[in-house]
């Protein structure tokens, strides 16, 4: 029978601290559904029809992705992949530490430098000759 370990499976943890829980989708349904026929030639009150009927059930079960814990996050990896969209959503709070950090490690340098000189790249006319650095 389907019970939760079908759905939520068990968890595996990795060497690293890292737990890994596989995620299922499971679907079943069922149906039946019956008839009775009346012999061509018979119309007799009393009579018993023949009858005809079946029924039938189905189980599916697809996996949907894994739900990985970390120590400081924890993330549904999907097996399709996901579409962009999905993708840059979860992914966002990464780019936006990323980006912080990179951000502050730029304001903790100097700008420009000491001895007034300018370190620019000069600018340069159509025709290719270097001109004076823009300041």
């Amino acid at each position: 029978m389907v019970d939760v370990n079908t759905v939520i499976g068990d968890p595996v943890e990795t060497p690293d601290g890292t737990v890994i829980v596989p995620v299922s989708r499971v679907a079943f349904g069922f149906a039946a559904g019956g008839s009775e026929f009346a012999p061509a030639g018979a119309r007799e009150p009393g009579q018993d029809h023949p009858f005809g009927g079946g029924s039938g059930a189905g189980v599916s079960v697809h996996p949907v992705g894994f739900l990985v814990v970390a120590r400081d996050q924890i993330r549904m990896l999907p097996v399709d992949g996901g579409q962009p969209v999905n993708r840059l959503i979860d992914m966002a709070p990464q780019l936006l530490d990323k980006l912080k950090s990179a951000l502050s490690g730029r304001a903790a340098e100097p700008c420009g430098r000491d001895d007034g000189r300018d370190d620019r790249p000069a600018a340069t006319d159509p025709t290719g000759t270097p001109d004076t650095p823009v300041n």
